[in-house]
Parts: C-alpha cells; sequence; structure tokens
C-alpha cells in the first residue's frame, strides 16, 4: 500500500475539531456540511440537503438544517440553533433507556439504543414522532444508514451487557416495520461508516475492516488493517477519517476499485 502525504488543507480544519473533541473524552464524532456558513462546503450535502450533519456511528448529536438533536441515556432533546449566538431548547422527547446513538438520514433519526434502533420522523423539526423500533439482544448498537438499509453493530462488553459481536443488516423498505435482512459475525464492532458500496468497520483493538456490500448477502472483506486501535469513523469524499484511542487517522479509498491506503495519523494525548 502507498503512504500518501498529502494533506487537504479541508481536513485540517476537521482534524482540529476532531481533536478538541477527543481530548475532551467524547466520543462524538460529527462533521457539519452546510447552511449558515459553518459546515464544510456550504454548496454541498452528502445526505442531500443543506446543513445536515454528517456524523461518526457513535456521536451523541447531530445537526439537521437549524436543528441540534441530541441525545442522552433517556431522552432525545432538540434546540433550535439558527440562531447560532443564542440558540433555544424546543422540546425533549421521551425514549426509553440505554439510549447511545444517533444518526440523521432521509428527514428521519435513527437512535441506537442496547435494546434497539428507534426511528423517528422529521416532519415536524421541533418535536420529531416516533415511527418504529426494531428490536435486538441487549447490547451496544451504533447505526448507519444508505437506502433502504440500516447497518448496526451490536457489540458484547459489561457496558452493555451483551455478548454477542455482529452486524445486523435492517431493511428499512417498510420503514414503519424494520426487519432484519442478514447478520454477520464480527470481533469487536465499535463504530461504521458506510459510502456507496463501501462498508466500514472499527473493531476496537482489533483494526479497521472495510468490505464491499454491493451484495448484502455475501458482503466481502476487502481489507484489514490489524495493527491499529480504531473506534469510529467518517467516510467522506473518497477521505475515510477514523478516530482511534491513539490519535486521529486518515485514509483514502476507492469503492469502485475496492482498494484504501493510509494517508496519515494525528496522535492524541487524551486528558
Amino acid at each position: 500500500m502507498k503512504n500518501k502525504k498529502t494533506f487537504p488543507s479541508i481536513y485540517k480544519f476537521i482534524v482540529l475539531i476532531l481533536i478538541i473533541i477527543s481530548c475532551e473524552g467524547s466520543s462524538d464524532f460529527v462533521l457539519n456540511v452546510g447552511s449558515s456558513g459553518s459546515g464544510v462546503n456550504s454548496d454541498f450535502s452528502k445526505n442531500g440537503e443543506s446543513g445536515t450533519g454528517i456524523g461518526g456511528s457513535m456521536a451523541r448529536f447531530t445537526i439537521v438544517g437549524d436543528y441540534l438533536y441530541t441525545v442522552d441515556s433517556w431522552d432525545l432533546n432538540t434546540f433550535d440553533i439558527s440562531d447560532q449566538i443564542n440558540p433555544e431548547f424546543k422540546s425533549k422527547v421521551g425514549l426509553g433507556w440505554g439510549v447511545e446513538t444517533i444518526f440523521p438520514y432521509d428527514n428521519r433519526l435513527f437512535i441506537g439504543a442496547q435494546n434497539g434502533m428507534h426511528i423517528y420522523d422529521l416532519e415536524n423539526n421541533v418535536e420529531p414522532e416516533w415511527i418504529s423500533t426494531y428490536e435486538h439482544i441487549t447490547s451496544c448498537d451504533p447505526v448507519v444508514v444508505q437506502g433502504d438499509f440500516a447497518f448496526v453493530t451490536l457489540r458484547g462488553g459489561t457496558e452493555c451487557q451483551g455478548f454477542n459481536n455482529q452486524l445486523d443488516i435492517i431493511d428499512i423498505s417498510k420503514i414503519s416495520e424494520p426487519t432484519l435482512f442478514k447478520s454477520y459475525s464480527m470481533i469487536n464492532p465499535n463504530g461504521l461508516g458506510i459510502d456507496g458500496e463501501c462498508l466500514f468497520i472499527t473493531e476496537g483493538e482489533y483494526g479497521l475492516k472495510m468490505y464491499d456490500i454491493s451484495n448484502l448477502n455475501k458482503i466481502e472483506l476487502t481489507e484489514h488493517f490489524q495493527d491499529i486501535s480504531s473506534i469510529d469513523v467518517i467516510p467522506f469524499m473518497g477521505i475515510l477519517m477514523m478516530i482511534g484511542n491513539d490519535g486521529f487517522h486518515q485514509y483514502s479509498y476507492d469503492c469502485e476499485k475496492g482498494e484504501i491506503d493510509y494517508i496519515s495519523t494525528i496522535p492524541i494525548n487524551r486528558l
């Protein structure tokens, strides 16, 4: 594999934000794209609308348009940030117990909890409305979504009171009745990210994996970096941004060719 030294200035800005986040001891990993001049590119949105946050799968907050959505262990909180100097709290929606992550897609919020995945509609931005819940065994539960499928990693561990380590692919074509499409065994999956036919899964101390998901019935492992610690990822415009216990890593990837190359690492000393 090639070691590349290129480091676009746009990603230097992103790295600075991620370093600040990591030093504060947070697992949140969010890149905002779009509105009010505060995104990486005010003319581009990965999710097809301005001002939508591209979040890591383990993030506990996201931005959609003029609204910030955050989750704690029990609730979904909504803030109006149209006035960035004076953000306004708007509502709190009870979600139940064990809430962990939040991911926006197609004007909906996909919320990972230890007992399942909750789907909320954003037609009413101020107070999101429940659509459905996909229930699973008690386990840590990051979520990403693309098209008619949600991708969920279940991880065993004492904080989640579970033992299963797997990837679940969930059919959400009928959004009110999500169903399990396929499961794949994993080692110790943490976060995940998706871009077209590329799926990236962080396996904690067991490294970073890249899969070809052109055939969901038989996804194929195309690369496995085993000598790194990985927590969460964001694939964005051919650049994979990965946060680990030891720092922030960048890789370039090409889904059509099934290639991924290391670019750089910035060490992070957690406080």
